[in-house]
């Protein structure tokens, strides 16, 4: 055995929900006698697509000794032999090549290519990139002053790391006039920090609205989970909208919560 990242399960704090079970693509979580429990080892990959699921916060990842992550082993707990080539969600004029790399079938660590059409020779005239509409600099959570003068009375997109590159008009639509901050909820480290960096947002810099911006996998909904927090925690109220990339940068969802 190796030290290694894996889930660990407070099972004084779960209450047997079973949410998180269906987010464990390769089914290490079971539930037993009414708690959630690693049904071994070698069958959780450590990457924790299961952690924005509890409501209980009952799911974090630690370091410990523990039995290789073992990918025949999943195939035979879930008795196929695929290679977790999942068929798409939704129908797509061109379904996307997946194949499996790190991340042992989780569906926001899956490889995929998609078919684009071929890009027309650029003219002289139209050769200069759009301009870019991100009005301050750093961005990322864990970087970003909550109560810097570009938060002050803004409205504020909260967006996942890989939403930007899904989608193609991000700039233009979404990110025009507004302050912007960045986080990935599943890989992250100390995100302890960021629920106090959003309250001090909304009660501190005052903003006046919180767009919540995530991919359509699971492991992407720990960001919303943290924006609504950080909005019943605060002494101030603003309005919260999240808004559902899927992964060829289509929105799926968008709707005030």
């Amino acid at each position: 055995m190796a030290t290694r990242k894996i889930v660990k399960i407070d099972e004084e704090r779960c209450n047997g929900c079973g949410l998180c079970v269906p987010s464990c693509a390769e089914g290490a979580i079971q539930i037993i006698d009414g708690k959630a429990r690693l049904a071994a080892d070698n069958l959780c990959d450590g990457l924790g697509a299961c952690l924005g699921e509890c409501p209980m916060d009952a799911i974090t990842i630690e370091d410990r000794d523990a039995e290789a992550f073992d990918e025949k082993a999943v195939e035979q707990h879930l008795g196929r032999s695929d290679g977790f080539k999942a068929e798409p969600k939704r129908p797509v004029a061109h379904a996307p090549t997946m194949a499996h790399g790190h991340g042992g079938g989780c569906p926001g660590a899956r490889m995929l290519q998609f078919e684009r059409p071929a890009a027309k020779p650029a003219s002289a005239t139209a050769q200069q990139a759009p301009a870019s509409a991100l009005r301050q600099w750093p961005v990322q959570l864990h970087l970003v002053p909550p109560t810097a003068p570009f938060f002050h009375k803004a409205h504020v997109v909260l967006a996942a790391d890989c939403v930007a590159f899904a989608m193609g008009g991000f700039h233009e639509r979404y990110l025009e006039g507004r302050s912007l901050a960045i986080a990935c909820p599943k890989l992250d480290q100390g995100q302890e920090v960021y629920l106090d960096k959003l309250v001090a947002m909304i009660d501190q810099a005052k903003i006046e609205t919180m767009t919540v911006m995530i991919m359509e996998v699971p492991c992407c909904s720990g960001l919303l989970r943290l924006a609504q927090s950080a909005v019943a925690k605060a002494s101030r109220k603003v309005p919260l909208k999240l808004v559902r990339v899927g992964l060829q940068g289509d929105i799926l969802d968008e709707a005030w919560v």
